[in-house]
């Protein structure tokens, strides 16, 4: 069931969104060669506790860690770990979600390590624009799908593979509500967009082929062809007019 949140809903999911968002900047510095996923984790973990927020990832199905930390290869879901290092030259995705007094914010964002090479940066460019090409999709009286195509145009025509196995959500007081958003589709189907209604929209693009498999971890999602992967997301609001990013980029 799709909900449509109320303006006391909307409040507390902006105060949420607005952790996330200063949770991102908060750890950016941190962002170097040397640092492992695990550190990057301990860090982000108290930076949610000491904003009297909760790391709503960690525990959720079973999951071990406030983040989720995402390198070259890995599309989603990478469990930090102490024998995780960076390197220069690696891209990590940071993944988090953030709940406020019941209600949650989710954002990831796609990290360059030190100097990364011209088609990691390509693929970081065009995936974080491909989000925002789903975003101007976003208005009430448009549908799912609409968003859902424009992602998948962009991405195609700058010849990124599109992981059609993940896809973006609704979200509120769960992490993951109706309705599903996915990174490909038709436009003008799927269900229409109301004012009150507030989704994640997540692109998840390969530098190469598109096939992705599960590890044993039964969490981490990784290339079948080792090509890098890219994660953008935002957490957006839909209103009278347009759209309301509810986790802002503050850089």
């Amino acid at each position: 069931m799709i909900t449509i949140k109320s303006e006391r809903e909307i409040e507390l999911m902006r105060h949420a969104g607005m952790l996330v968002s200063k949770m991102h900047q908060f750890i950016k510095p941190y962002i170097k060669a040397g640092i492992s996923t695990y550190e990057l984790d301990q860090l982000c973990e108290k930076f949610i506790l000491d904003n009297d927020a909760v790391p709503t990832c960690k525990g959720f199905e079973g999951y071990p860690n406030a983040l989720c930390t995402s390198i070259n290869s890995v599309v989603v879901h990478g469990i930090p770990h102490k024998e995780d290092i960076l390197k220069d030259g690696d891209i990590i995705t940071i993944d988090v979600v953030i709940g406020y007094k019941g209600y949650q914010g989710d954002a990831a964002w796609t990290y360059a390590v030190g100097e990364v090479d011209s088609d990691k940066k390509y693929l970081m460019e065009h995936t974080e624009k491909a989000l925002l090409e789903g975003l101007k999709m976003v208005k009430p009286g448009n549908r799912i799908g609409d968003i859902s195509n424009a992602v998948q145009t962009y991405a195609e025509e700058h010849n990124l593979g599109v992981v059609r196995e993940l896809c973006g959500h609704g979200i509120g007081k769960e992490m993951h509500e109706d309705p599903e958003v996915p990174n490909f589709g038709i436009p003008n189907t799927g269900p229409r967009l109301k004012p009150g209604m507030v989704i994640c929209i997540e692109p998840m693009l390969t530098f190469g082929k598109r096939d992705v498999y599960l590890l044993d971890d039964e969490w981490t999602v990784v290339t079948q062809d080792d090509s890098p992967a890219a994660h953008y997301e935002h957490t957006v609001l839909v209103t009278e007019d347009g759209y309301e990013v509810l986790t802002p980029r503050l850089d």
